[in-house]
């Protein structure tokens, strides 16, 4: 009797053990494990992504610059590729059986699987879309997914306005938010902005029947999540005169960036050669991007407004007087000689024909090289310091106070600091204590090691414009309409020099106002408008570069300008005119020189040295 109890209890325990193991298995299966749900889901279910339309781009003036215009991507879900029509399906694309192979493997591979959707066929236009989706039915594991493209109604500021392209492996890996094939900002504000630009995906699920054909949202759409669209940018950029100032800068090697000094917000801001933005958008954006990149001398995609870094020459004697006055090694009235270059290095570095001695203002009107070489040398040898390093080190940090070899916080992506030499970088050239003011005498009239980008060099006039202040230069002004969204906060906020008294700087702008009253510049003023200019020409390997930096009016300026051209020559012959142009375009809105533009238009420096590279390689 007692065995047979046993028994009895033995079975229960059995059928318990078993019941528990099904249990806890089917607990596992529909609670923990989602595989088989998933699966029966996919069967069902299609989740499909809204990608939301991109903020739009406009001007200072609310002149659209970029707008978005509908495209379509053909999406793949290999697992549930099966028993389609493959030449059928060719023909509709215009693609071969095997580039149709080799789209499907890639669509496998990783990255991808066979279980994730990816793109098999980018950016269909609307009207093949329309033809494709009429058919789509009898292709299980293809649909289409909308997109935008990035259109351009003005072919201008394409290096500030940036492109968009794909999300890589990378991108992926590090925000969350982005999945292979996403599009997103790659340069220019696209890409400082897109967080903002880019708004917020949104998810649709669609109801699938046996034959893969849609059957409208899953329970009404309860469980869909709308996308958001990005917030519109309102740029600081004048675009007629963008336009007017990449009319100018046609084949020309340089660039030019005009500032509003009072608010620090970039008029415009030009890389020469450019491209039509256009060319980035769309399924020939790959081919563009190839033949571009292989004009290896006009190099149309290096950003030279941020990126290139030029030595300033005689523009930097500006800040070479800022500091020997702001020392107390400079007056107003100091007059050192020149005769045709620096008497105490033989005329080196040379100079060209003037009047001699003169005072402070006559070197700046008449750019003398002699001045500036002794200003930095009385500036380096200052006995105050007791130290030439010290004297240096005090030099430099002034210097780099105008933004100077450091960056400027823009909001331009891929910025540069550009440079000016450290007293490690001097040591290690010439040895330990084995260098002086003679030794870099040439820093004192801007040549040597320093480098200053284009939007430096208008960063620095504006700030002389302002007397020792500015504010960081920046390219956007309001976010979905508004002036004062916090991202926008930094550019409200003034940065002052290490130069602080204004008398220092009246004493600058005096000289450069006779720049153009009566020295390098006399050939280029402005009826009704007094303006203050310094000419440079930059040396360089080649034929010298033509450097002109400039604000207007003289008082109450509301306009900065830094220039450079390439392999141009002096200051005056084609950076200045072209400045020149701009301010009176910007503040009269009319050309009171012709002629002057006439030149400026039809001259061609680009054609003229690959000929000259050309002749040379012969």
């Amino acid at each position: 009797m007692n065995q047979l109890s046993d028994r009895k209890y033995i079975i229960i325990g059995v059928f318990i053990l078993v019941g528990l193991i099904y249990i806890s298995r089917l607990f596992y299966i529909q609670v923990i494990d989602d595989t088989y749900k998933l699966d029966a889901r996919n069967q069902a279910f299609r989740y499909t992504t809204e990608f939301p339309i991109r903020g739009y781009i406009y001007d200072r003036n609310n002149k659209l610059l970029v707008y978005n215009e509908a495209a379509y991507d053909l999406m793949v879900l290999p697992k549930n590729v099966k028993n389609i029509d493959t030449m059928d399906f060719c023909g509709l694309l215009g693609i071969t059986k095997e580039q149709f192979l080799k789209k499907m493997k890639k669509a496998v591979q990783a990255p991808n699987s066979p279980r994730k959707e990816s793109i098999f066929e980018k950016q269909l236009s609307p009207k093949d879309y329309a033809s494709l989706q009429e058919v789509l039915y009898r292709f299980p594991g293809f649909f289409v997914q909308s997109r935008t493209l990035r259109k351009y109604p003005k072919k201008i500021a394409a290096h500030m306005l940036g492109y968009i392209g794909e999300a890589d492996k990378r991108t992926t890996e590090k925000d969350s938010y982005y999945k292979e094939g996403d599009y997103l900002g790659i340069s220019g504000i696209e890409k400082s902005y897109e967080k903002v630009l880019r708004g917020k995906k949104g998810m649709h699920i669609i109801m699938k029947d046996v034959n893969n054909r849609d059957m409208g949202s899953y329970m009404n759409g309860l469980y869909d999540t709308i996308a958001i669209s990005g917030k519109p940018l309102t740029t600081t950029l004048d675009a007629d005169l963008q336009e007017y100032a990449e009319q100018l800068m046609q084949n020309k090697i340089g660039s030019v960036v005009a500032i509003d000094p009072s608010t620090g917000e970039i008029l415009a801001i030009v890389t020469s050669p450019t491209y039509d933005p256009n060319l980035f958008v769309g399924r020939a954006r790959n081919k563009n991007f190839v033949e571009l990149s292989h004009d290896s001398i006009g190099k149309p995609l290096f950003n030279r407004s941020t990126m290139a870094s030029y030595p300033p020459g005689s523009t930097f004697k500006l800040v070479m007087a800022l500091i020997g006055l702001n020392e107390g090694v400079l007056t107003a009235d100091t007059r050192y000689p020149c005769a045709r270059g620096y008497p105490p290095l033989g005329g080196r570095p040379k100079c060209h024909p003037h009047g001699s001695p003169m005072d402070l203002e006559g070197a700046i009107g008449t750019s003398c090289n002699s001045y500036f070489s002794y200003v930095f040398k009385s500036v380096i040898e200052d006995k105050t310091y007791n130290s030439t390093y010290k004297a240096y080190a005090n030099w430099r940090d002034i210097a780099t106070s105008f933004c100077l070899g450091t960056k400027t916080g823009s909001d331009l992506a891929n910025e540069l600091r550009g440079n000016v030499p450290s007293i490690g970088y001097y040591d290690k050239i010439f040895g330990k204590g084995s260098w002086k003011a003679s030794t870099v005498i040439s820093l004192g009239i801007g040549q040597n090691e320093l480098g200053i980008t284009p939007l430096q060099n208008a960063n620095l006039v504006a700030i002389i414009a302002n007397k020792g202040w500015y504010y960081t230069p920046h390219i956007v002004k309001a976010i979905d309409g508004n002036p004062n969204d916090t991202i926008l906060d930094r550019f409200k906020v003034k940065h002052y020099t290490k130069i602080k008294d204004t008398a220092i700087y009246n004493i600058v702008i005096a000289g450069m106002a006779k720049a153009v009253e009566g020295g390098t510049a006399a050939s280029l003023k402005i009826e009704g408008i007094p303006y203050c200019a310094k000419t440079g020409t930059a040396q360089n390997s080649g034929k010298d570069h033509s450097v002109f930096v400039c604000f207007a009016p003289k008082d109450n300026p509301k306009i900065a300008i830094g220039i450079l051209i390439e392999n141009a020559g002096f200051g005056s012959t084609y950076a200045g005119p072209i400045a020149r142009l701009m301010m009176e375009k910007y503040l009269k809105g009319e050309i009171t020189r012709p002629d002057l533009e006439k030149r400026m238009l039809e001259a061609d420096l680009i054609h003229k040295t690959k000929n000259a590279e050309v002749t040379k390689q012969h």
